[in-house]
């Protein structure tokens, strides 16, 4: 028998960089851990632009199909088990909750966070309502479920009924990409981006979980530490939120500079230039960008909630994202003391290399192999 795996990913498109990139991510390591009999077949939507070249993944025991269905069409429903069934596909893993619900093989579900049910106010009662019965479809779809970290293995078990013994932590890992850039690297997009040569970085988008009005907030108060320094917000811009800008304009700070949505390619140089890196989120079901700083070397304070304990482990100054104070003293005191700035960095370094895509792969494939019943 030549065992034949599925791997979804119609979510590699630029309307998923994060699913997107965890399902490329894992494609890449688990190829060569692949045994001589095993096939992975990953799944693509060519109907949608991407920032990944999946033809680049195809190998030897690794092909790339194209299936030009969206995972919001209903047609998938019926479409992609009929496509299954013609490859002969032995298990079919979906990264995303919106997928075929009778997939009619052994199915492994990947879930990143449970965002709407955590924070039901940042979205409507038809959003909520139509997230927890989709993702409650998706749950009853499949037979092992992976979570991405133990917090959000706990959510998952505190809002839907799920065997505890069917749901496993796998965590996530930063891209090889993410390692300090040398000097030249890091000049070179200080230039092009036109930053100061000494800045505090945040990485990630303005919605509500991500706490950027209370980390505002807290730059307002930097000053009494006797720092002087800007506050670098880098980020996809959601309009819907404007609370942080306006909270910095009713301040008076001139200290922050909102650069917007950067280039995936030149975050290793940003976090690498940086003197330190600030993550507030109330909540993250991983906490990627704290891996990612971590690796290029970034010092980091961040909050001590839901998984970014797990991430961050002794390696980052943890405070309380909802105290002001603390946040702005955390990194006030790290900005102030050039000895603790080194001791974390190694810190970081260390905690970044804990987690790998190799190790990530080849637990997720010991997952296809149990649920197939080849393990």
């Amino acid at each position: 028998m030549t065992p034949h795996y599925l791997l979804d990913l119609r979510t590699a498109t630029d309307h998923f960089p994060g699913i997107g990139r965890y399902g490329v991510n894992l494609a890449r390591a688990m190829a060569p851990l692949l045994g001589p009999e095993e096939q992975l077949t990953l799944l693509r939507d060519p109907a949608r632009p991407s920032p990944w070249d999946l033809s680049a993944l195809a190998g030897e025991r690794v092909r790339v199909v194209d299936v030009p269905l969206s995972p919001f069409s209903l047609r998938q429903q019926w479409a992609v088990p009929r496509f299954m069934r013609r490859l002969r596909a032995d298990l079919y893993h979906s990264p995303y909750y919106l997928m075929p619900y009778r997939p009619g093989v052994p199915t492994v579900l990947t879930v990143h966070d449970l965002i709407p049910l955590r924070f039901p106010r940042q979205s409507t009662l038809q959003a909520r309502l139509l997230f927890r019965w989709t993702t409650a479809l998706a749950l009853r779809a499949a037979d092992h479920v992976i979570a991405v970290s133990e917090a959000t293995r706990q959510d998952l078990l505190r809002f839907f009924p799920l065997p505890a013994d069917r749901v496993s932590v796998i965590p996530e890992a930063a891209d090889p990409a993410f390692r300090p850039c040398s000097p030249a690297e890091v000049e070179a997009l200080r230039c092009r981006y036109g930053l100061p040569e000494s800045f505090v970085l945040y990485v990630g988008s303005n919605k509500p979980h991500k706490n950027l009005t209370r980390l505002v907030e807290a730059w307002a108060q930097i000053t009494e530490y006797g720092v002087r320094n800007t506050l670098i917000i880098a980020g996809p811009w959601d309009p819907r939120y404007p609370e942080p800008r306006r909270r910095a304009e009713q301040l008076g700070l001139q200290a922050i500079r909102w650069l917007g949505p950067v280039p995936e390619a030149d975050l290793p140089a940003l976090y690498s230039a940086a003197d330190l890196f600030v993550f507030p989120s109330l909540y993250e079901g991983f906490g990627l960008p704290v891996l990612e700083a971590m690796a290029c070397g970034a010092p980091v304070v961040c909050s001590n909630t839901s998984s970014l304990p797990e991430v961050a482990g002794d390696a980052a100054l943890r405070v309380d994202p909802t105290d002001v104070r603390a946040l702005a003293e955390a990194v006030a005191n790290l900005l102030t003391d050039e000895v603790q700035r080194e001791e974390m960095r190694k810190r970081g370094w260390q905690q970044a290399a804990r987690f790998s895509w190799e190790r990530t792969a080849a637990m997720t494939l010991d997952v296809y192999r149990s649920v197939t019943g080849l393990a």
